[in-house]
């Protein structure tokens, strides 16, 4: 997998922000462009519901596909429960979302590696998949990025075989409760990419990167894999932006697109408030063990600390390991004895610097998610449980500081 890194500065509390994606990129083509071979083209209305490629009702039989097949409903999410405000006086749970930018499957093992940790230990996350790769590179010029020729990516193009493991992967994902956002498509970073994008181009990418997840079937010809058992209109409600930039423009049409909530920005371990109408949800500063300063919750960001932006001296990589491991728990500690704020962790599935970061992760799941009062949940399930919530309970939790305990308790505080 070819992938794109940025390197940005926000505030001396953080010491190198990296902002990154893991997967990005997707085909589409305009909504103005004529069809291609018969197919509507990313903005119009697809093929019907009995265009090529729609499976059979023995194929599918409780799904309802949705235009050519490639996504049908199938009902509720498989264990989808309904979220419920606190008592009062009620310590808040501990929240802590793992998340995957790009999300997809190139061979690595890692999509289903922590698929299956999540199932063994009760952790749903959010798997931010990147519409280009569900777009295989003979059809690239079906993508009209933004300020840039057709088919023009700043990460690579999965090949074939790969685009159909991440459709296998996407739905086991869905079906075992995990959340199904957007990275996007090209992943271009600076001024000349993202930061730069108006409002206009940002409803561009979002309408292509939800073309493509739609008509995997037409662009790829698959029409012997199962479809995506969701209605990608209904589960697309957030995602996170290549390099964590252009967030404000982002936002406008994010709300514009129905979504509830972005992941774009970086912060403080503190609760989240909303933002043009969206839950801003950002990455956070999380110790560095050793060190004076602090960097985002995000994998990338501990390698670059470490090695750069890339893999670096393989005799120091189990210490580089622990050092992001420990990072992760004092923060998760800090939270989890303080200010209860959620944990927001971003990854990529990647095997810099010899795996380490993914070990790091899993040492994480594995020691947080069984605990007393912790939910290890996805972005989606986050959001609904906030907005369950009596408003006037979230902004009183806003006014604590990071790892801030109520000093005196949370019966008190939350007396309401």
């Amino acid at each position: 997998m070819v992938t794109h890194r940025r390197l940005v500065a926000s505030g001396a509390a953080i010491a190198a922000l990296a902002l990154v994606a893991a997967g990005c990129g997707s085909g589409g083509g305009d909504a103005t462009d004529a069809t291609r071979g018969g197919q509507d083209a990313p903005g119009g209305q697809g093929t019907g519901e009995n265009g090529p490629g729609t499976p059979d009702a023995s194929e599918t039989p409780a799904a309802r596909p949705i235009g050519d097949g490639s996504t049908a409903d199938t009902g509720p999410q498989p264990g989808a429960a309904e979220a419920e405000p606190l008592a009062p006086g009620e310590e808040p749970p501990q929240f802590v979302v793992f998340s995957w930018d790009g999300a997809g499957e190139d061979g690595s093992g890692l999509f289903a590696r922590f698929r299956e940790l999540g199932e063994e230990y009760g952790a749903d996350m959010t798997f931010f998949l990147s519409g280009l790769y569900l777009l295989p590179e003979a059809e690239r010029d079906r993508y009209h990025p933004p300020g840039r020729s057709p088919g023009a990516s700043d990460i690579g193009y999965l090949n074939d075989q790969h685009v159909a493991d991440t459709v296998e992967q996407v739905a086991a994902a869905w079906r075992e409760g995990n959340e199904i956002g957007t990275h996007f498509n090209g992943h271009f970073c600076g001024p000349e990419g993202v930061a730069g994008w108006s409002v206009d181009d940002w409803r561009s990418e979002i309408e292509q990167a939800m073309w493509m997840v739609q008509n995997w079937r037409t662009t790829t010809g698959r029409t012997d894999l199962d479809p995506l058992p969701f209605d990608y209109a209904d589960e697309l409600i957030g995602g996170r932006a290549p390099c964590l930039e252009g967030q404000d423009n982002l936002l406008t049409a994010a709300a514009e697109a129905g979504f509830r909530y972005d992941s774009s920005g970086n912060g403080l371990q503190v609760w989240p408030s909303r933002r043009e109408g969206l839950w801003d949800v950002p990455l956070q500063s999380v110790p560095v063990p050793g060190h004076s300063f602090e960097t985002l919750s995000m994998d990338y960001n501990f390698m670059f600390n470490q090695s750069g932006a890339q893999s670096g001296d393989s005799s120091r990589h189990a210490a580089w390991g622990e050092e992001m491991r420990a990072g992760l728990m004092e923060a998760f500690d800090r939270a989890y004895e303080g200010n209860r704020a959620p944990l927001i962790i971003g990854n990529h599935f990647e095997n810099w610097n010899g795996g380490v970061y993914m070990d790091a992760v899993e040492d994480v799941i594995k020691d947080v998610c069984p605990r007393d009062g912790v939910r290890c949940v996805s972005f989606r399930q986050l959001v609904d449980w906030l907005d369950a919530q009596d408003p006037a309970v979230l902004e009183k939790l806003r006014t604590l500081g990071v790892g801030e305990r109520p000093a005196a308790g949370w019966e008190a505080f939350l007396a309401g």
